[in-house]
């Protein structure tokens, strides 16, 4: 702990010997947790509590002789105790000052007193103040010293650097703004350095969570640090490929959203998605991957047999092989007003940032999908109530038994089937929703701050533009479903593509971006292993 944030131990004696004698037995055994202050006179050591206060410092316990001039022992205790009540107060005596030092164990509060000299002090001092300070320090909460965040509760850009700081696992105290002023969010670093209205890249720098790239060319680069890509990262990198992981946000994808996770093998209590994501990084990490992140994938394209990546901060990565597991993102609201409360109200996914926000209060879930479900049951456990808008007749229909059952025995869950959301209205935060009856038509308003989406998602593929074949709705073809290899502009190999791979040779594709994938965690992961034993092939046939 710096220097400046130590509890005090404070020593007052005006005879020298004494309080050299006091200060170094203290030094000797507390200097690590406390700062040891020492004063000769009592009048002095009133002044320099009262600094100690202005300072807002704490002071532990008090140490101080009874026969001194201007001021006694029991006198300055007493002054002690107006601005330090939680310190514990030992009084110093002589054998002829014990039953002065017992009265004052009533009148002053005295937690002690020991009678000079007191050595030896592992015996005779240390015993008495261990227990004393152990006794402070179970009702002490020290001076938070970590990363501050400070900003608007409701505000876009304040909600994206609490959603940052979550996803990364990185412990932070959020504290609320004044309203209207500017120049906010403030991330206030432990060093002192404060960050006005940063944009992720420079907070990752800052924490010193930038990566820098370990190998001029890779053996494999893998675009999207989804399930897919974190465990194609993991088994290409424990089989000594050069590996290179680019996400755009926080490796994790929208799993790494997900408030619980209840049907992955292995996990028989559930996970939640940042625990689950959070330690597949670790994995990965440990094998050697280059974890580059926030950076996006701008381009792709050749360069004989290599692949090039064009990225947003503007390098270049090259390498033998490219792996696109870029996942999906969700899909927007089509309500009136709905796009000018993203991240002041309405959230997609259902991010934990945001739980400690809905404590006591009414949520509202926009889905009838398993996210939707497992995002209900999670805010259930927090919120004062859980309402679900289902556009659908029944839950049944797009969401697994286990979670319908669930959801359908909590009395905190009501679910609204066959309504969709209409609109959204407020002043600078959501404040009230619009419903449509889709059976009637009829319109009805309610109350809401608090609004989480889940209404399916779009694949991250559009900048790609025409490098790999796409279908209609943008998934990445790959294998059978490319057909013909003779229309395959790229196609320069005399075999078939293989399951995973894309229309290019050497560049696959694995996870929800990939068409025809199966849109589930534990589907995601096996892909992105499978991918793995792909590229080794396309590698001994290079």
């Amino acid at each position: 702990m710096p220097e400046q944030h130590r509890p005090v131990l404070l020593a007052v004696d005006d005879d020298d010997h004494v309080l050299r004698a006091v200060r170094r037995d203290l030094s000797h055994a507390y200097q690590e947790r406390y700062r040891v202050l020492a004063s000769r006179s009592p009048a002095e050591a009133v002044r320099l509590l009262d600094t100690l206060l202005d300072r807002r410092a704490e002071v532990a316990l008090i140490l101080s002789d009874q026969r001194m001039p201007g001021m006694t022992g029991i006198e300055f205790l007493a002054a002690a105790a107006e601005r330090f009540p939680t310190a514990r107060r030992v009084l110093l005596t002589a054998y002829a000052d014990t039953s002065v030092a017992i009265s004052a164990i009533n009148e002053v509060r005295l937690d002690h007193y020991l009678v000079k000299p007191w050595e030896p002090p592992e015996e005779r001092l240390y015993p008495v103040l261990d227990e004393l300070l152990a006794d402070w320090e179970s009702g002490y909460e020290p001076p938070y010293q970590g990363i501050r965040l400070v900003g608007h509760r409701f505000a876009p850009a304040t909600h994206r650097l609490r959603d940052l700081l979550t996803r990364h696992r990185l412990p932070f105290r959020f504290e609320e703004g004044p309203r209207g002023a500017a120049g906010l969010p403030v991330v206030a670093l432990p060093d002192g350095r404060s960050l006005v209205r940063p944009g992720h890249a420079e907070v990752v720098e800052a924490l010193g969570l930038a990566t820098e790239l370990s190998h001029p060319h890779y053996d494999v680069a893998i675009v999207g640090g989804g399930p897919s890509g974190l465990a194609a990262s993991v088994y290409a990198a424990s089989e000594g490929l050069a590996t290179l992981l680019i996400e755009a946000y926080v490796p994790g994808g929208q799993a790494g959203t997900s408030s619980r996770i209840e049907n992955y093998l292995g996990f028989p209590s559930g996970i939640s998605g940042v625990d689950l994501t959070s330690r597949a990084v670790t994995q990965a990490r440990r094998f050697g991957v280059d974890v580059l992140a926030p950076v996006e994938a701008e381009r792709l394209s050749r360069a004989g047999r290599a692949c090039v990546l064009h990225l947003s901060d503007g390098k270049e990565i090259t390498a033998a092989t490219v792996l696109l597991s870029t996942g999906l993102s969700y899909r927007s609201l089509d309500a009136a007003g709905a796009g000018r409360f993203e991240g002041a109200g309405i959230y997609y996914g259902a991010t934990l940032t945001e739980t400690e926000s809905c404590v006591g209060k009414p949520v509202w879930i926009v889905g009838g999908a398993n996210s939707a479900g497992q995002a209900a049951l999670h805010f259930a456990k927090h919120a004062g109530h859980v309402t679900m808008v289902v556009r659908a007749a029944n839950l049944s229909q797009g969401m697994s038994a286990y979670l319908v059952d669930e959801i359908e025995a909590d009395p905190a869950i009501t679910i609204m089937t066959n309504t969709q959301l209409a609109g959204a209205e407020g002043s600078d935060q959501l404040e009230r929703i619009v419903l449509r009856d889709g059976v009637t038509g009829a319109l009805s308003t309610h109350e809401a701050e608090h609004l989480f989406v889940f209404i399916g998602a779009r694949p991250r593929t559009e900048w790609l533009d025409d490098m790999v074949r796409r279908d209609e709705r943008g998934f990445v073809l790959t294998g059978p479903d490319l057909g013909p290899v003779a229309e395959l502009p790229a196609w320069d190999l005399p075999r078939q593509p293989l399951l995973l791979e894309t229309s290019v040779p050497g560049v696959f594709a694995a996870g929800d971006a990939r068409a025809g994938s199966v849109k589930r965690l534990a589907s995601s992961v096996g892909e992105g292993a499978m991918a793995v034993s792909m590229i080794h092939r396309y590698r001994s046939e290079s």
